[in-house]
């Protein structure tokens, strides 16, 4: 691999790195003890499923490519992988054996159907992309929190890494989008050996969970002074109507079957939506339909309820609508952090202000904050990052706290795409930068030095997998990267 550990590692990685070679020598018995499946002539599929642990849910035809949805068997704990296991689902579309390999997260869910990530067209290569432990199915059972952290998750990730490396051979890169692009990063901080490059993007970097002052500056500054007022007013106006608003909200949700139970009350997923709304706009729109944010102050009752439907979403805080999230919850609340937003217009009418990640988490469910986790990260990522990319969007709130790169950083880049939201990446750079991302991700991935120096995707768009959403991205209304 391209990557050798500095001598200066922090104590914290070196015990990482003590846990890991016990999978890691695990996960390299199973390879080993492959049958003859595995030789270069074997049909991809098979040789797929000679991987001790590895099963079939279903293949799904693609043209040009074949893909897989599997389940992979893992340890609930890569410290103690004797002490039980769960099965998580992961997909693979195949290109070539010849090709790089691209390992794709969410950092949520699996989309079960083909589709294809932005460095994956750019090197036009291999993908696997996995589901994150503690979303369903991908839940060990029974539940065991504690064993929901990023350590863990990286070790699924390099446990896999190990298992198809072998049929996989070319370079590998990591990637991910917000919550995806921090899992990325993380992987990359526990198991820096592994991936010969990391392309993360819009992936939030919650340093100090108690400093969200630059979230403050954002709102105060991003878009135009009209753009800012309107949204600000029409927050307003939905807390100073919140009585005849309610009483839709609580129309709704009876017929709709939704409750209130986690987050507390109607109440409190009122307000909870309604201070979402000025965040949502700017992580998934802009500037260029703020025309569409009716009047508040003309505005009916039914048009205020309907836009902060729109842009915020009243399912979010529902039980129904915060079940699947709740792996996400858990990790804000111990290990990620969250953002708080001071949001001064709506003094006076704001009860509960911004409600911390363990809101929204089940209350039978045990949670303690580690400050000491996004500390050790960023530090690390400063001091070592090697052939790293992150991109984030100018106009995108989560990119308010970035990861940002010292001295000990080695070919690796922050790039701000003007105007962007949450949907920032490569393709959106001004000309320079993104000439020079796609190069640095086509020479990490180790292609010849011609198709590296013409710097474009080296696959063609593709509709069919290309403008695929996201299967999380439709659903997530609320405060989620």
């Amino acid at each position: 691999m391209r990557k050798s550990l500095r001598w200066a590692l922090s104590l914290s990685l070196l015990i990482g790195t003590v846990g890991s070679t016990g999978v890691a020598t695990a996960a390299d018995a199973e390879t080993r003890s492959t049958s003859v499946v595995d030789s270069q002539s074997a049909d991809i599929k098979d040789r797929i499923l000679a991987i001790p642990g590895m099963s079939l849910i279903e293949e799904k035809p693609y043209a040009g490519y074949r893909f897989f949805v599997l389940e992979y068997q893992q340890p609930v704990d890569h410290h103690r992988p004797w002490a039980g296991t769960f099965k998580q689902r992961i997909s693979v579309l195949h290109k070539g054996t010849d090709r790089p390999t691209v390992f794709r997260t969410s950092g949520y869910g699996l989309n079960t159907n083909p589709s294809r990530s932005e460095p994956t067209r750019i090197v036009d290569g291999n993908q696997i992309s996995m589901e994150y432990r503690f979303f369903t199915p991908s839940r060990p059972q029974p539940a065991d929190w504690s064993k929901l952290n990023i350590w863990q998750a990286a070790s699924d990730q390099h446990r896999i890494y190990t298992a198809l490396k072998r049929i996989y051979g070319q370079n590998w890169l990591s990637t991910g989008a917000s919550k995806g692009g921090m899992t990325a990063t993380y992987y990359e901080r526990f198991y820096p050996r592994d991936m010969d490059g990391v392309v993360a993007y819009v992936a939030p970097n919650d340093v100090v969970n108690k400093e969200d002052s630059a979230y403050d500056r954002f709102f105060e500054t991003v878009g135009t002074k009209d753009c800012r007022d309107r949204l600000n007013d029409m927050q307003r106006e939905a807390l100073v109507r919140r009585e005849p608003l309610e009483e839709k909200y609580r129309a709704w949700a009876e017929s709709e079957g939704a409750t209130f139970n986690t987050v507390g009350s109607l109440d409190k997923a009122y307000e909870a939506v309604v201070l979402d709304f000025v965040w949502g706009f700017w992580q998934y729109y802009g500037e260029a339909v703020c025309d569409r944010i009716p009047e508040a102050a003309t505005a009916s009752d039914d048009t205020v309820y309907e836009t902060i439907d729109a842009y915020s979403g009243w399912s979010a805080y529902t039980d129904q609508g915060l079940e699947y999230y709740t792996p996400y919850y858990y990790q804000a609340a111990t290990e990620l952090g969250s953002p708080t937003i001071k949001q001064p217009h709506l003094n006076g009418l704001s009860r509960y202000g911004y409600q911390p990640a363990s809101s929204f988490v089940p209350r039978e469910i045990p949670m303690k904050f580690k400050p000491q986790a996004m500390r050790d990260v960023d530090s690390w990522v400063r001091r070592n990052a090697n052939q790293m990319l992150f991109v984030y969007g100018g106009n995108d709130p989560w990119g308010s706290e970035k990861f940002r790169l010292g001295k000990g950083a080695r070919d690796s880049y922050v790039y701000v795409a003007p105007g962007a939201n949450h949907g920032a990446n490569v393709a959106a750079l001004v000309d320079s930068e993104r000439e020079h991302a796609t190069a640095r991700i086509l020479a990490w991935a180790g292609v010849p030095a011609p198709a590296v120096n013409a710097a474009q995707p080296l696959a063609r768009f593709d509709a069919g997998l290309d403008a695929v959403v996201d299967e999380d991205a439709t659903r997530e209304h609320g405060l989620r990267p």
